[in-house]
């Protein structure tokens, strides 16, 4: 079975690729058995996952391990009721138990809502109500179990909460209690349809409420070409993606389409990240290949990479937001290893990338996953030329691609404003060059209209972020009666720069981005701030930037 899904995958370059590649989709697939199963089948002990924490935990898990408590969990969630179309949230942060969970939920057709420990009581009742979520499994942590503890009232569907430990408080299920319990799991024979819902996505909401982000059965096997032809996996490869299970980043590097290639998946457990523990995790268990979002880059090169041995390290990805040029060049100058970029969002899987077969372009998204019908649309609804900018969509009249969102969950009037006339809308902004690379420039709400030019915040911020006091910054429009609109800059400063937050340091700002970039790009307004809005998630709120200068 798993041949069948690897048919195809060897290519000599990206244009054989882009016309040859095809994706194999089997009546029923279902990734419990047909992945996880067949693997232990084929090679029971091929490492799968191996983990470990900030406590100097260790444990490592073959296909063999993983059918086993994986079958061992569905069992136990059939004994508590839980099947087919239940909804079943998993707060688990970087626990090995969320796999175990997921691939069970899988297995039995029900459906999982993977979110986030960082939300409260408030968050919790909504989701609980928004989806009728039956259960939820947690670690046994606080704030956890308070949070769930306090929405339990407010939260009618809501009929069992399960913890993996280490608490398990009264009113609560235990976890590995139950699955040691279980009885021998029987196989659910067609467990699901294809378009039956697997995953469903609360985004993290720049704008108002999250939605429900729905997912089907075979949206794992669109992320063979995550694994294979961005994070460029092999079967040796050992794979970390630095992300929380709360997270759809979480099944994009650490679950789907690593292991259907082979490649064994790396977790660190930890509660708070640091730069030197993370190189540390990566010179002791040898990771082969990291991915992580430009944050984590920019700590990392900040630290003396020289103290580590990172000889095991083959290849770097990135996403999650745009990346700055100035940090590849300097991750390219400390290690010799190209940050590799890639695009998507919680409704797609990987859409533009950079792959291994190209020379990426600092500061570029790539070219585009030729799994998808993309195109980039002017506000008049045209195609854009070259260097114009356009809103990346997806034309869906030729085809559904698979990995694809089915709609927002319950929501049919905000699927029908984002997906119409079989146009997918991201809402984010590009322009493509003479060689087909994309160029982010930003969400469509947050593109500065002033004096007639229209001004990509990323690339403002690109350009701040090479000067040395600028640690963190969001470029956002100032409403200006004779301009339009102008640009603003919200600034975190290096420690170094704090004394100095002065008129002088803002004119030495002003001109260098005006050196760096067209001059006509500068912010005529430049805030120093302590720390930038954000969403649970860690993106960047603008909105709420935005909003707070027109009051």
């Amino acid at each position: 079975m798993i041949e069948k899904f690897l048919e195809q995958t060897e290519f000599t370059d990206f244009e054989d690729f882009k016309a040859n590649y095809k994706l194999i989709v089997p009546e029923h697939f279902n990734f419990g058995y047909d992945i996880v199963d067949a693997w232990a089948e084929k090679e029971p002990d091929k490492k799968a996952l191996l983990w470990t924490n900030d406590k100097g935990e260790c444990r490592e898990f073959t296909f063999a391990d993983m059918k086993k408590y994986t079958d061992q969990t569905a069992s136990y969630f059939q004994s508590l009721g839980i099947g087919k179309g239940d909804i079943v949230m998993a707060i688990l942060k970087r626990r090995y138990e969320f796999w175990f969970t997921i691939i069970a939920l899988h297995k039995i057709g029900a459906v999982i809502i993977p979110a986030t420990h960082l939300l409260t009581k408030k968050d919790i009742v909504y989701r609980n109500n928004a989806a009728d979520i039956k259960a939820i499994i947690a670690a046994g942590e606080e704030p956890i179990i308070t949070h769930i503890n306090d929405s339990v009232s407010g939260s009618p569907t809501l009929k069992m909460r399960i913890s993996v430990g280490p608490l398990v408080p009264e009113g609560w299920l235990d976890f590995h209690q139950g699955i040691d319990a279980a009885a021998p799991f029987v196989k659910v024979e067609n467990a699901n349809k294809n378009d039956d819902p697997m995953i469903i996505s609360f985004t993290s909401g720049t704008t108002g409420d999250p939605k429900m982000v729905m997912l089907d059965h075979v949206y794992p096997l669109a992320h063979i070409v995550t694994a294979k032809y961005w994070h460029n996996l092999h079967e040796s490869s050992l794979h970390l993606t630095i992300a929380d299970t709360g997270w759809l980043k979480a099944v994009w590097g650490k679950l789907y389409g690593q292991w259907i290639v082979g490649a064994c998946v790396f977790v660190y457990d930890h509660d708070k990240f640091t730069p030197h523990a993370m190189l540390e995790m990566i010179e002791k268990y040898h990771i082969t290949s990291l991915c992580a979002p430009p944050t984590i880059f920019r700590f990392l090169i900040r630290e003396d990479i020289s103290k580590y041995d990172l000889s095991s390290l083959e290849y770097c990805t990135i996403a999650g937001e745009a990346l700055n040029p100035a940090v590849y060049e300097q991750f390219l100058s400390l290690t010799g290893i190209k940050l590799m970029e890639g695009y998507g969002q919680s409704e797609t899987t990987l859409t533009i990338f950079t792959s291994p077969w190209v020379e990426p372009k600092p500061g570029s998204m790539g070219l585009p996953n030729p799994h998808y019908d993309i195109d980039l649309l002017t506000p008049d609804g045209r195609s854009a030329e070259v260097g114009e900018q356009g809103q990346i969509v997806i034309r869906t009249d030729k085809k559904y691609p698979e990995g694809l969102f089915k709609g927002y969950y319950r929501n049919a009037e905000l699927t029908e404003e984002a997906w119409h006339d079989n146009v997918y809308y991201t809402g984010d902004v590009a322009w493509r060059d003479e060689d087909g690379y994309f160029w982010f420039v930003g969400r469509a709400d947050d593109v500065i209209k002033s004096s007639g030019y229209r001004i990509g915040p990323f690339e403002v911020e690109s350009a701040l972020m090479t000067h040395p006091a600028v640690v963190e910054c969001a470029v956002t429009g100032v409403p200006d009666e004779i301009r339009g609109q102008v640009v603003k800059a919200t600034i975190i400063l290096a420690k170094d720069y704090k004394d100095k937050a002065n008129q002088q340091l803002i004119h030495e700002i002003q001109e260098h981005v005006k050196r760096v970039t067209a001059p006509y790009k500068y912010p005529r307004v430049i805030e120093f701030v302590d720390e930038l809005p954000k969403t649970i998630s860690g993106k960047i709120r603008r909105t709420e930037i935005r909003e707070k200068d027109i009051q």
